[in-house]
């Protein structure tokens, strides 16, 4: 059975450790889309953990591991990854590189950096990890694929063509230093000798898998809200964070995704710019800030302070809608404890309208929030287990969030832990 863990919203919703979690009955884990530019913290036996590439199931040595093709493969910090959970006594963990992935480029990453200096406050908030370039050059057709790395004259003839190209923007542009078409190559047959060993059809492989029975996770980066078609574009990442997208960039039928767990904090956070209708400031955010996730909400890759908001209903709504969720997985709970009511995001409104659909940027930007207040628990529910143990006003919680919703919240998470987790 194929399933696919994704986030509902702005991304940083824990999915990482829901991932982390399904595992454990999990065959294979698939990486199907971005690149290194947000992480994935996971607490487990063996630490903390803030993965990148690597999918969130590595720790487990009954799983293999696949980079699928829709990922923006960046080699190094791969490779550094690997090294770092081994170094750390994770057994050292089975992975396949899909031989159509990209790589992202060294000059990518300058591209990106050019690029927000160029923009200054006009910027979208990158983390200059090189992937919107990266996915211009793919879509481009300029961008280079793993299985071109085992062409020694294609490179030497594509890497002139793209110095060419890219010279013109250092140069007329961004008044930067120009590639040489030789280091390019270099870096090209660096890349060769890391990843040779691990490179295969992980389609085919894939495709073995699904007809044997295997138990496949597809794992996304960030959510919903940043997909470049359903999100708060342009303020979005640069390939689909959607379930759907997991059959193509792990190269499966669509119709073999039989579950989509959406992966849904109990409040809003998110890293970057654009409009987030929910948002809280000063004090209040800065208080919830502090106690949110297991060491407070700061990027997993960036290390940036999250902006902190109350949970959004109309966008959650949504994000699990254009999802396909089958199953919401509901994170954070046990941050809310300290509060004597919690004020949700029920509704937008617009220009003196009322909605609860989510609507598109220009009109997202003008949204201001409908409040309502629900009664807080005051107590630390971490440990429980069982449902029906978490206090009632926790649960008129979890209940009025799904009622809003409309999808069943099968799994709760109310600690850092792997096993901190309620299952409905």
């Amino acid at each position: 059975m194929v399933r696919a863990v994704v986030g509902a919203n702005w991304g940083d919703e824990g999915k990482g450790k829901i991932t982390d979690m399904l595992a454990k009955e999990a065959d294979i884990i698939v990486r199907f889309q971005g690149g290194a530019n947000a992480g994935h913290t996971i607490i487990n036996d063996y630490g903390r953990f803030a993965l990148h590439t690597l999918p969130s199931g590595v720790f487990y040595d009954h799983t293999t591991s696949i980079i699928g093709n829709g990922v923006a493969l960046n080699i190094p910090v791969l490779f550094q990854e690997i090294q770092s959970v081994v170094e750390r006594g994770v057994p050292k963990p089975k992975i396949l590189v899909s031989d159509r992935a990209q790589m992202v480029m060294s000059y990518h990453i300058l591209m990106d950096t050019y690029e927000e200096e160029r923009l200054a406050g006009k910027s979208f908030g990158s983390t200059k990890s090189g992937i919107a370039p990266f996915y211009s050059d793919k879509y481009a057709k300029i961008g280079f694929q793993v299985s071109e790395l085992f062409d020694e004259e294609l490179l030497k003839e594509k890497v002139t063509r793209v110095c060419e190209q890219k010279n013109v923007l250092l140069e007329h542009l961004y008044h930067k230093p120009l590639l040489k078409p030789e280091d390019l190559l270099k870096e090209l047959l660096e890349y060769r000798r890391i990843v040779e060993p691990y490179v295969c059809d992980t389609s085919a492989y894939l495709y073995e898998a699904v007809k044997a029975g295997k138990n496949i996770l597809l794992e996304g980066q960030l959510g919903s809200l940043k997909d470049p078609d359903h999100g708060i574009y342009p303020m979005v990442t640069s390939s689909s964070t959607l379930a759907a997208f997991g059959a193509i960039g792990a190269g499966i039928p669509p119709y073999e995704i039989k579950k989509i767990i959406t992966v849904c904090k109990a409040y809003s956070s998110s890293v970057g710019g654009g409009a987030f209708v929910s948002e809280i400031f000063g004090e209040e955010a800065d208080e919830l800030r502090k106690r949110g996730g297991d060491k407070g909400e700061f990027g997993a890759t960036t290390g940036r302070p999250r902006r902190m908001g109350w949970f959004d209903c109309v966008a959650s709504r949504y994000g699990c809608r254009i999802q396909g969720t089958t199953d919401v997985a509901f994170t954070v709970l046990d941050v809310l404890g300290y509060l004597d009511e919690i004020p949700v995001c029920v509704g937008y409104e617009i220009d003196g309208e009322v909605t609860k659909e989510f609507p598109t940027t220009a009109k997202l930007e003008r949204a201001k929030p409908l409040l309502q207040t629900l009664p807080g628990w005051k107590s630390d529910i971490r440990g429980i287990r069982k449902y029906e143990e978490l206090p009632p006003n926790c649960r008129k919680y979890v209940e009025f969030v799904e009622e809003q919703l409309g999808f069943p919240i099968t799994m709760i998470s109310n600690g850092p832990g792997r096993d901190d987790i309620i299952y409905r």
